[in-house]
Parts: C-alpha cells; sequence; structure tokens
C-alpha cells in the first residue's frame, strides 16, 4: 500500500500519517520529491485499510493498494513515466541521452582527452570509474578520491556532468560530494547496505542489472534505493551472464520494454559491457535506440591499447563519428530529440579541488 499525499501537504501531515500506522504495528517509508511524499506501508495491509482511514487523515490525497512488490518504482504507482535529471540533463521518455567516457579514471589527460571526445560524439553526461571493482584482485581497481578530483576538473572544463560508480556504503558521501549521479554496478546490485546508503545520498543512482538477475530483482534492487527516499532512479540494461562465449554477456534487449511496462523509471543501455568488443558497441546501440532505450551509455579511449580497463570495448574517434550520427539521425524516428550537454559553466559544482594539473 503507498499513501500518496497532497502537493500542499506539510511535514507534519506526512508524519501523522507514519505514526498512525507504527502505532497499529506496521512500518512506514517516507519518500519526498520535488512536487509530493510517497509514503510505503509495510505490514497487515488489510488491518490498515479497515481500521485506520488512511484516505481521510490531514494531507492525504491517495492511498493505492499496489500488488507487486516493487510497489515505488512500479507503473501502479506511477502511470506517467519519470524523467530523471542529471546535473540539468533530464533522462526519460522522450529524449535520448548519451553518456560517454573512459571505463577508468587513470590520469587527468587521458580523461579529458576521453571527455571531449564523448561530447564530441553527443553525449551529455562523462562517465568514468574512480573505483573499480574487479573480477582480479590484482587488476587495476581504480584512483579512488584522486580519481574523483580529475572527473571534477574534467566537468568544469567540458561541462559534461559525471557519473562514476561507488562500490561501498562508507565511501557513498565521499562520492556523492563530487558526483552528478552515482552508478551501482552488476556487482553490487544486491548490495542491500550499499542500495539503502544511495537511496538517502539525495543524488540520482544508475542501477545496472546483476549480471544473473531477472528483471524482478532488478526491480526489487530499485525498490532498496526508492524506499529511502530516493527516486531518482535510472536502470541499466548491461548484459547477463548466458551460455553463449561468443561475447562478454548477452545483452537482454527485450529487457528495456519489459523494465518500462512495469516500471516508471527510465531504461538505458550499455553496449560495451554487453558486446565486450568495440565492432559491437555501434550495433548494439543501434538495436537500444530502436527498441526505445532512454540512453545509452559507452566507453571510449583515447588510447584503447594502454587502457588499464576494458581497452577492447572502448571507442575511438571514427567510431564516435559513427555513433554521433547514429544518435542524432535514429533519435527523431522513435520520437526523440538528443539530449544536448549543458554549457561548462551550468555543469560545474563548487567546493570540487583542481586536479588536472596534478599530474
Amino acid at each position: 500500500m503507498v499513501v500518496v499525499m497532497a502537493a500542499e501537504a506539510t511535514e507534519e501531515d506526512a508524519d501523522g500519517v507514519v505514526s498512525l500506522v507504527r502505532a497499529a504495528g506496521g512500518e512506514a517509508f517516507v519518500s519526498r520529491g520535488e512536487s509530493r511524499t510517497i509514503i510505503g506501508l509495510s505490514g497487515d495491509i488489510d488491518r490498515f485499510a479497515a481500521t485506520l482511514n488512511l484516505a481521510s487523515q490531514p494531507g492525504v490525497s491517495d492511498v493505492v493498494r499496489i500488488s507487486v512488490p516493487y510497489k515505488l518504482v512500479s507503473r501502479e504507482h506511477r502511470r506517467e513515466r519519470s524523467v530523471i535529471r542529471v546535473g540539468g540533463v533530464p533522462i526519460g521518455p522522450d529524449t535520448l541521452t548519451v553518456i560517454a567516457g573512459p571505463c577508468a579514471v587513470e590520469t587527468p589527460e587521458q580523461t579529458l582527452a576521453s571527455a571531449r571526445m564523448a561530447r564530441a560524439a553527443g553525449a551529455s553526461l562523462l562517465r568514468g570509474g574512480a573505483y573499480k571493482p574487479r573480477s582480479s584482485p590484482y587488476a587495476f581497481q581504480g584512483l579512488g578520491e584522486a580519481g574523483l578530483k580529475i572527473l571534477a576538473d574534467v566537468r568544469a572544463e567540458t561541462g559534461l556532468p559525471i557519473v562514476t560508480e561507488v562500490v561501498s556504503s562508507s565511501d557513498v558521501d565521499l562520492v556523492a560530494s563530487y558526483a552528478d549521479m552515482l552508478q551501482v554496478g552488476t556487482r553490487n546490485m544486491q548490495n542491500f547496505p550499499l542500495l539503502q546508503a544511495v537511496g538517502g545520498c539525495g543524488k540520482p543512482v544508475m542501477l545496472k542489472r546483476g549480471m544473473s538477475a531477472t528483471i524482478e530483482e532488478w526491480l526489487m534492487a530499485a525498490e532498496y534505493i526508492a524506499q529511502r527516499g530516493n527516486l531518482d532512479i535510472v536502470l541499466c540494461e548491461r548484459g547477463i551472464r548466458t551460455f553463449e562465449n561468443a561475447t562478454r554477456n548477452t545483452l537482454d534487449i527485450s529487457a528495456v520494454p519489459v523494465a518500462q511496462r512495469l516500471s516508471h523509471l527510465p531504461v538505458i543501455v550499455d553496449p560495451s559491457h554487453s558486446g565486450g568488443r568495440r565492432d559491437l558497441v555501434l550495433p548494439l546501440s543501434r538495436a537500444a535506440i530502436a527498441v526505445g532505450a532512454d540512453g545509452i551509455i559507452v566507453d571510449v579511449h583515447p588510447s584503447p591499447e594502454t587502457a588499464l580497463c576494458d581497452g577492447p570495448q572502448a571507442l575511438i574517434d571514427t567510431d564516435l563519428r559513427e555513433l554521433a550520427s547514429v544518435a542524432l539521425h535514429l533519435s527523431p524516428l522513435v520520437g526523440r530529440t538528443l539530449t544536448p550537454a549543458p554549457t561548462p559553466s551550468a555543469a560545474a559544482q563548487p567546493g570540487a579541488e583542481p586536479a588536472l594539473a596534478a599530474g
């Protein structure tokens, strides 16, 4: 059950509903959005409906019974599909948003060059990993906060808001102080303490589908974030693990319309980690746009042969020119407009320490 508060409802009105439910032995989870507050209830829902008369409480606009377990992220809760804004850049049903950048931040020069390549390809958001959860403990694990500082400086230089991964709940506040959007990767999709931490961080979250997760498990992971008050979530289909070994992962292209039917959240596709090879990224990008994805996220690198992470799938200049053309020309055919990149002054955040001259 979900209680929808009226736009003019006060914080005291919401607190009154929470107190009423808890006094009856239930739990209430408050999600405060820009325009209104939603309260998700758990417990003996039938008894709440019969005895509490929630619809008559001050400030309550509606009480909705939702049958699916992922209540706050479901289309039953919100029929209209959501638009999530990242540093002013929209991700949603009317636009195609391209996110691009290096899989890992290595140096200031490499990151800035990648960002300029990304912007030239039509990207409006910059991806880059400062923390890298790797399968091998001997692989490059990222630069940590030094990488975040590089990303912040590159944002000021290029105007591209940054999307970067967080791998530990203890790092959420630090990463959120630099990033415009936090990414939860496939290996952490069911890291529930991390999901709860990013749910309370006040920044949009990109949630990648686990490599062996069902769509319902993916949406339930998103519900952990939403339950902590953060509905600014973008789902990312990045390929799942199957018996096929001709590609790095198997892109489940059908997951895009299925997730969009079940949830109001935007759904984007990662063709780089799906295919795992440069020659597959463009065909998979076309498929993602054609099926109705709200965006794509791709790897780029000025020198893939020297990349410390996922060089074989990183796009180079010639690929990016074609990607720019594909995104520009296919978007109108599926009823979308390509999201423009913001200006440097619009995306820069105060308080980030300069890093480009750090070497």
